[in-house]
């Protein structure tokens, strides 16, 4: 009960407005219900003549709102206007009338029930929008490092999966709440004015009944946690395959795949089939106890009607069961929701480890202004990821203008060295300062507005040519697009396309060649035009001629501009103002390429290692 309210809470006060005309409706088709079921009493006493009694009109005060919605009176004006009916007319007029009136408030019932779901639609899907935007803007707040541990296929898992799960747990939340005790309070209420006697002989069965239910639902949470789980992994595999769909090919793998998608896809198939097995289980245990109490409410009212002294008739124990018997309904899906709100509750909190993960880099809450005048400077920087210490007291100057290469091995520390300045990473110890203004003081935002980058993966998106190179510049006209494209050599292959520059480029620019792809990422970088530009190098993996045009492209691009180069090909950074050798998280030479040549060290045999 407590983690379901704390759901309602957290999700549903945007569309309190809506709730609040949902459990209006609700109420009011409650009270029809029970108005038009009551006069069954008196119809059945007077068609089966078990009432003798003489009743005469009792005149109603329209002034008076008293004696306006006093039930006595009101029961003895109808009882006195069927009577008559019953003297004038046939039975079966006195009936089509009553059946008619019937109709009528059936009528009004099924309207108040349909506008309480009106209203209650926009409630469910507003939630999940909600919960999605949620996710996603979190998602995109959060540092890279938390991605280093989760998987694509598991986070869009609980973007489509567990959102769902969510959605159906909120809404039986709210039938919970907003329709399912409102019923039962209500009919509840009318059977112990009926007879208090029954209905406290109900009041000792239903919870026990209501026990055995709960005792059932109690061990579907761990169940679905365990199923979402699976869910995540099975939207890993199916992200990894179309990821890597060539490789997978070209090393006849598909069997292999199979196989593996095959094994996790049964195993998730094996735990569903337990949860929906244990969720069939609801509806026929709720109905052979709402058997198990029907028969023993008729037992029990049976032997009040045969006593002596009976406290109810027949016609009123008739009325008392129908009463009973709309109970069943709104019980039956009481104990669904129960069921329900469990396995939304796992889906939950798969998803609150996106949306509670902790975000490391933050805005100090009086940022410092950032301008770059002068140089940037690591200071004794050291940085780990976990455990181990990727870098080792690390200090570099880059003086405004220059361009400084890192270099080194895989897993030397470079990319981390580049990632710790747009602070897509935060150093543990020592700081990077920009003209003295440490990193760490300045709004995120200004920082990354000062850099670019240009990967060695082009990153692309499944947009237009336009779309992909003024991405991050608002409002970038045609014009300038255009001449960004010139400089990085992409002009003549763009317009060479159906729509030029409208163009779709397909997933990830699926549909370019790799120094296609890396143009474009370059034609971005020089329209944002930034003031320092980070390189991880773009020409390791092309072809020659392509080498040839991105290189150029990025000769243009790094002109009269501050660069960090991560550089995996030696030979693109011999005019390089200053190279960084690092092994192992730290530097172990530096100097130009020529100093360090003819030093005869570490970077001498890398270089020569490449020529080879």
């Amino acid at each position: 009960m407590k983690d379901f309210i704390s759901l309602i809470r957290r999700f549903v006060p945007p569309y309190k407005k809506q709730v609040g005309l949902n459990i209006f409706f609700n109420i009011l088709s409650a009270f029809l219900n029970v108005f038009s079921f009551l006069f069954i009493i008196p119809i059945l006493q007077i068609l089966f003549k078990t009432d003798i009694q003489k009743y005469e009109y009792i005149p109603v005060n329209t002034n008076d709102i008293t004696s306006l919605v006093d039930f006595g009176t009101i029961k003895n004006n109808f009882y006195w206007y069927t009577s008559n009916m019953m003297d004038t007319h046939s039975g079966g007029t006195v009936l089509l009338v009553l059946g008619l009136f019937l109709v009528i408030m059936t009528l009004l019932k099924t309207l108040t029930l349909y506008l309480s779901g009106f209203f209650i639609v926009s409630v469910r899907t507003g939630v999940v929008r909600d919960i999605r935007k949620q996710i996603n803007d979190k998602v995109l707040s959060l540092p890279l490092g938390f991605f280093s541990n989760e998987r694509k296929g598991d986070i869009m898992a609980r973007m489509t999966g567990d959102v769902g799960e969510v959605e159906n747990s909120v809404m039986s939340s709210l039938d919970m709440v907003a329709k399912n005790p409102i019923m039962i309070s209500i009919y509840l209420a009318t059977m112990l004015f009926t007879s208090w006697k029954l209905t406290l002989f109900v009041f000792v069965l239903l919870p026990a009944s209501g026990y055995i239910m709960g005792k059932v639902g109690k061990s579907l949470k761990k169940s679905s946690v365990e199923a979402q789980n699976l869910w995540g992994e099975l939207m890993s595999q199916i992200e990894e395959t179309l990821s890597g769909l060539r490789i997978i090919k070209a090393f006849n793998a598909e069997y292999k795949m199979t196989e593996r998608f095959d094994r996790s896809s049964n195993t998730f198939r094996d735990m569903s089939n337990r949860i929906a097995r244990r969720q069939q289980l609801a509806h026929p245990m709720s109905e052979l106890l709402g058997t198990i109490t029907i028969v023993a409410v008729l037992w029990y009212g049976g032997t009040l009607i045969l006593s002596e002294n009976s406290s109810i008739e027949a016609p009123g124990f008739i009325f008392y069961l129908t009463m009973f018997y709309m109970i069943i309904n709104p019980a039956k899906e009481l104990a669904k929701s129960a069921y329900a709100i469990q396995k939304g509750l796992a889906s939950v909190e798969r998803i609150d480890k996106i949306l509670k993960a902790g975000n490391n880099i933050k805005n100090p809450v009086d940022p410092k202004p950032i301008s770059f005048n002068r140089d940037i400077t690591y200071r004794n920087v050291r940085f780990r990821y976990e455990t181990n210490w990727v870098i080792k007291d690390v200090s570099v100057v880059i003086p405004k203008g220059k361009t400084i290469a890192l270099v080194g091995q895989s897993g030397s520390g470079k990319s981390t060295m580049a990632d710790l300045l747009p602070r897509f990473h935060d150093v543990n110890e020592g700081g990077i300062y920009i003209d003295d203004v440490n990193i760490k003081d300045a709004s995120v935002h200004e920082l990354r507005a000062l850099m670019g980058n240009v990967n060695q993966d082009a990153i692309l998106f499944n947009d237009t040519f336009f779309n992909n190179i003024s991405f991050g510049v608002e409002n970038a006209s045609m014009e300038q697009v255009i001449e960004a494209a010139k400089v990085a050599n992409a002009h003549d292959f763009i317009m060479a396309t159906e729509k030029g520059y409208e163009t779709g480029i397909g997933d990830r620019g699926g549909k370019l060649s790799g120094g296609q792809r890396q143009r474009i990422s370059i034609a971005r970088a020089i329209l944002k035009n930034p003031q320092i530009l980070i390189l991880d190098e773009a020409t390791s993996a092309l072809d020659t001629e392509s080498e040839r045009l991105v290189q150029d492209a990025l000769e243009k691009l790094m002109k009269n501009r501050t660069t960090l180069v991560i550089a995996h090909r030696l030979s693109t950074i011999r005019n390089a103002d200053g190279i960084c050798v690092m092994s192992e998280g730290a530097i172990v030479e530096r100097g130009r390429h020529d100093e360090l040549y003819e030093l005869n060290g570490y970077y001498r045999k890398l270089y020569d290692m490449q020529q080879f």
